[in-house]
């Protein structure tokens, strides 16, 4: 078997690759570039000045620890030898396709020759139910890369189209690679979850706010943390982690409250979950997706355009 390069989203995923015994090195790309500024050039002064930023303020990692979980093995990349292939083992959600995007970026430009393949998240046969990568017994986890599919030319340079325009300030050129085809069988659906990310231009919610809202409405919420379960368990495409998510529940606290063992709306939470009155004023911040704050448009729901305000 030619040595490999296998590049994946997580721990628990490298350690699943190690148990396979798959020949090579195994890079774990640490990143949750769907959240926060990002610039192009993946590991650039401007880059780690921003990130280390966002990430400190937000999830109070600091510099030492970025630098050890994600710049150390980020800068493998640029010293690739006696490598034959490269593997992405990424998942099916938004935030490893924005990470997935950006490595390939980077190995473009690091004019890395090799093939590429990726092994993701689908149903095969012989399985009963989809799962993560990250979740499949070992045996099926080789049945994955055993049917590993092979990135072409063309489908590294799309990736590497949506990871520059991530980075630029017009979120309708991404919009627009929606019906692209290629061998990303996630692609189309990611993008369009990343545009659902923008704010309702009738509630000023977004599409995971308000499917929070309605997890509460819906279901008999028995605890703050049983609701963060659930937002997790339940959110589509996002893949954001549980840090994440309780990030946007204490973002949503004004829309419910704790009452007699129950989750429940509070009143604005009834309102915007009808859509009934706009909050997009008092939710309002200066958050980034890659290169465009997140309150510069907003998501029409009806037409699925978005508008620059």
């Amino acid at each position: 078997m030619p040595r490999q390069l296998h590049i994946a989203n997580g721990n628990i995923l490298a350690q699943n690759i190690a148990d396979l015994g798959l020949e090579g090195d195994v890079i774990i790309w640490r990143e949750m570039l769907c959240e926060g500024p990002t610039t192009y050039e993946v590991g650039s002064v401007e880059f780690i000045k921003i990130r280390t930023e966002f990430l400190k303020q937000y999830y109070q990692i600091n510099a030492k620890d970025y630098k050890e979980k994600f710049l150390i093995p980020f800068n493998k990349l640029d010293n690739i030898k006696d490598v034959k292939e490269v593997i992405l083992w990424f998942e099916f959600d938004l935030f490893s396709h924005i990470n997935m995007v950006a490595v390939i970026s980077q190995l473009l430009e690091n004019k890395i020759d090799l093939p590429v393949y990726l092994v993701s998240s689908k149903k095969l046969e012989g399985e009963k139910e989809f799962l993560p990568i990250s979740q499949l017994p070992l045996k099926h986890l080789k049945n994955h890369f055993d049917q590993k599919i092979h990135l072409n030319q063309d489908d590294l340079e799309l990736a590497n189209l949506i990871w520059q325009y991530y980075n630029e300030e017009n979120p309708l050129k991404l919009k627009a690679l929606i019906k692209q085809t290629s061998n990303f069988e996630y692609l189309s659906s990611c993008i369009r979850t990343h545009i659902e990310r923008f704010p309702n231009s009738r509630t000023g919610l977004n599409t995971i706010e308000t499917n929070i809202l309605r997890l509460i409405k819906e279901n008999k919420i028995k605890s703050l943390n049983q609701l963060l379960g659930y937002s997790l368990q339940y959110q589509g495409y996002f893949g954001y982690g549980e840090r994440q998510i309780q990030r946007l529940l204490d973002k949503l606290k004004q829309f419910y409250t704790l009452e007699k063992e129950r989750v429940v709306l509070t009143s604005e939470g009834e309102e915007a979950l009808i859509g009934s009155r706009n909050f997009y004023r008092a939710l309002k911040n200066d958050e980034y997706f890659g290169g465009v704050k997140m309150y510069d448009f907003l998501y029409d729901s009806e037409s699925h355009n978005i508008l620059k305000l």
